[in-house]
């Protein structure tokens, strides 16, 4: 539990939120009876859907994804978060507090839980504290809008190419794209069957777009004419 108390704390000083708290808050903060560390294994279900949020959640190690499945069991993995980023934020004060989509452990992950209380003791005591959790929320709904309208305005094959473009340039503007997911991960993100992914993925290789396996896909010329990447 120590060691896991001073990851905990270490993080407190670098994360954007708690980073506004002095070092006797935090210190307090930390001795909280509402707070607690748990570890989650890979694929282990933090939260279910239409579990109700009581914790404002800091991941300490690992990451999470969030996934909705409908009843034909097709998954939209909706956001992904890594150590450092927060969890619950947009639930923890609504009067709706219950996960619309299920949370699980993409890898191994320690998360700090923070109770209602504390969180609205520490907007009430720090306004920096209290201005951060405002701009948290804010930059998370236009976020989640931008992911819907994406999601919702595209077809498969601009998906994929919009994905090419965004790691084209990430990966130094190589035309071999290394996959760092699966391309059912992939069909995921996207919202879509991986079916779909896959079917409209031979059809960009017949159309001489790229070439593709299963780790990584090769951009041809052809993709980007009358395109900016």
């Amino acid at each position: 539990m120590s060691s896991r108390r001073e990851l905990a704390r270490q993080m407190l000083q670098i994360n954007s939120l708690f980073g506004s708290l002095s070092e006797q808050e935090s210190k307090r903060l930390l001795q909280a009876k509402d707070l607690r560390i748990n570890e989650y294994a890979k694929n282990a279900v933090i939260y279910l859907q239409n579990e109700r949020c009581g914790t404002l959640d800091a991941i300490l190690q690992g990451s999470v994804i969030v996934q909705s499945i409908d009843e034909q069991g097709n998954v939209l993995t909706v956001s992904e978060f890594w150590a450092g980023d927060l969890i619950g934020v947009n639930l923890l004060f609504s009067q709706r507090n219950f996960y619309p989509m299920t949370i699980t452990a993409k890898a191994a992950t320690t998360i700090l839980h923070v109770g209602k209380a504390t969180i609205t003791e520490l907007c009430m005591t720090n306004q920096d504290f209290w201005l951060g959790l405002l701009l948290h929320l804010s930059d998370r709904s236009v976020l989640l809008t931008d992911k819907i309208k994406l999601i919702s305005a595209k077809t498969i094959r601009q998906l994929i190419t919009e994905f090419l473009a965004y790691e084209y340039r990430r990966q130094g503007s190589s035309l071999l794209i290394k996959l760092d997911m699966s391309k059912k991960e992939l069909a995921e993100r996207f919202g879509i069957p991986r079916t779909s992914l896959s079917r409209e993925l031979q059809k960009m290789r017949r159309d001489g777009l790229l070439e593709y396996d299963r780790d990584s896909i090769l951009i041809k010329d052809a993709l980007w004419q009358g395109q900016n990447p």
